[in-house]
């Protein structure tokens, strides 16, 4: 006999789910409760994104994402589709993954959301649970609600907040091994369905925590809001540490062996970036002003945040005396954070219009973000077919993203291709003493920086 009748359990069962919206979000959650065995239709309304995944390609660079992606269209529980209405017609299930970006005044645009609200309401005939996976801010699950209601009746849905914790790059793992799931519902029926859906993810122990649904939307805005504040203030603790002479790795890892604090996103650089935060903590500041809370620490964030973007660009400047009119930089990295292809808000993205602005020229090497960047910035800076290649000609390197691949370059390869032995370090990826030896010119973020004599090439 199953151990889960043994113990009282009822065993788990299929389920049907749609996902509407395939980005990363949308894609990770189709493809990830697939793997568990459920049914999974993603509709999105892109037809050429829809027909490049039914061809088993992804539109999106997530590691590990590839693999169960092919093996759940090829086992036939995953597909896709442009038919809002055939995808949800046998749909237990329907998950929201639609974008929520900022509008003019910082507020999140929830016009996908309740856009497809308002259609689903016109064609669901039997009960359904309906899913806010999106980012949205407190008192969208009743905005939802009401866009439902004004084409369905009541009985035959209930909304639910299920807000996502999973961070670009890991994305699959957080997925399929979550810290907790988090669920606002006021009903007891979609609170079964939901904990039945999420069983098999939280095996470990792992808490699904229950809530009222503006509980659930507030959750993800806080947690967020939160880690930026962290990352923020290790920025401005760096900072500080340039003024004075202390080394910003030594007071990180002296704050971070106290359990209060914790080590994670301790580590300074160039700001934060992506698709989460920044939209996220401007969200939260809009939300608190309409409801009459001055948020002055997230301000506070975002303000500094604004600025560390570009505090290389103006150390670089301070190096060759604001003349940087015809040199020629590379710069290793464009994505947000490295194993990504995400380049929203990303700082080297600021830095080079920075560069630009004041007359220089640049080429960029990253693994994966260059495509997008090219999509953005035409052929106003150059694209390198590898790191080694970005370094032609170029009076000195910038690093912007702290991929594994640039942890541990050919140091030698690197002094020979540059003009001069000069880095630009925004991710404080290598030690100062070995930079000394090998006789660059180094500057990092919250270090003191290492003024080796630079060669120029002969």
């Amino acid at each position: 006999m199953p151990r889960s009748f043994i113990r009282g359990r009822a065993p788990p069962t299929t389920m049907n789910i749609a996902v509407v919206g395939t980005g990363y979000v949308g894609l990770v959650t189709g493809t990830c409760f697939a793997e568990t065995g459920n049914h999974v239709i993603c509709v999105d309304i892109d037809a050429n994104k829809v027909q490049m995944m039914k061809d088993g390609k992804v539109p999106i660079y997530e590691p590990h994402l590839d693999v169960l992606f092919e093996r759940n269209i090829r086992q036939g529980r995953l597909s896709f589709t442009t038919d809002l209405a055939s995808a949800i017609k046998d749909a237990q299930i329907i998950f929201l993954a639609l974008p929520t970006p900022p509008g003019e005044d910082g507020s999140a645009d929830l016009k996908y959301v309740l856009g497809v609200a308002d259609d689903l309401g016109k064609i669901i005939t039997d009960y359904k649970v309906i899913v806010d996976k999106s980012t949205v801010p407190v008192g969208t699950s009743e905005k939802v609600h009401a866009a439902l209601a004004k084409h369905a009746k009541e009985d035959l849905f209930d909304v639910v907040s299920n807000p996502e914790f999973l961070r670009e790059g890991f994305a699959v793992d957080d997925f399929l091994k979550p810290d907790r799931v988090v669920v606002g519902t006021s009903s007891a029926r979609a609170q079964k369905v939901m904990e039945d859906l999420y069983k098999p993810f939280v095996r470990q122990g792992n808490p699904i925590i229950f809530m009222d649904e503006r509980s659930a939307e507030l959750t993800k805005y806080a947690a967020n809001a939160f880690l930026a504040t962290k990352i923020t203030f290790m920025n401005e603790i760096a900072n500080f540490c340039e003024k004075v002479g202390a080394d910003v790795d030594k007071v990180r890892i002296g704050m971070g062996t106290d359990t209060r604090i914790g080590k994670r996103f301790l580590f300074p650089g160039i700001g934060y970036g992506g698709s989460c935060f920044p939209k996220d903590v401007q969200a939260l500041a809009k939300s608190g002003g309409d409801a009459g809370y001055d948020f002055q620490i997230i301000k506070s964030v975002m303000d500094v945040n604004e600025k560390q973007k570009t505090t290389l660009t103006d150390k670089i400047k301070a190096h060759y005396g604001n003349g940087i009119k015809g040199k020629h930089f590379a710069m290793w990295g464009l994505a947000f954070k490295p194993d990504t292809d995400d380049i929203r808000e990303a700082p080297a993205l600021y830095m080079i219009d920075a560069l630009i602005a004041a007359g220089a020229t640049v080429t960029t090497f990253d693994p994966e973000g260059m495509p997008n960047v090219k999509k953005l910035k035409g052929d106003t800076i150059g694209y390198a077919e590898d790191e080694y290649a970005a370094l032609k000609d170029a009076d000195a390197l910038i690093i912007a993203t702290e991929w594994a691949l640039f942890r541990t370059p050919d140091f030698k390869r690197v002094s020979e291709s540059l003009k001069e032995r000069i880095i630009f370090d925004g991710r404080n990826l290598y030690d100062l003493d070995e930079m000394k030896q090998l006789g660059f010119h180094y500057v990092s973020v919250g270090r003191q920086g290492v003024n080796a004599p630079v060669k120029a090439k002969a």
